[in-house]
């Protein structure tokens, strides 16, 4: 099992879009709302990314919704 991570928040609808496809696909993934969680907003930062939603695929990161890359890393 692959270990997913999403950074997001609670209104962005690329977020939402992405949470729906990987709950759709039956993916566990676990969520870092940046909105709520400031320790999640730190690594957010610290990986140099101000933009949500960022989708990490066993250590891969993904910026924005791009379902063509997840297909690829999530079969």
């Amino acid at each position: 099992m692959k270990n997913v991570i999403i950074y997001s928040t609670n209104t962005w609808p690329h977020c939402v879009t992405a949470k729906e496809y990987l709950s759709g696909k039956g993916i566990k993934y676990t969520e870092k709302n940046v909105q709520s969680d400031t320790e999640a907003r730190k690594e957010l930062l610290a990986m140099g990314y101000r933009g949500v939603p960022v989708i990490v695929v066993d250590g891969e990161e993904i910026v924005g919704f791009d379902k063509g890359r997840l297909d690829q890393l999530l079969p």
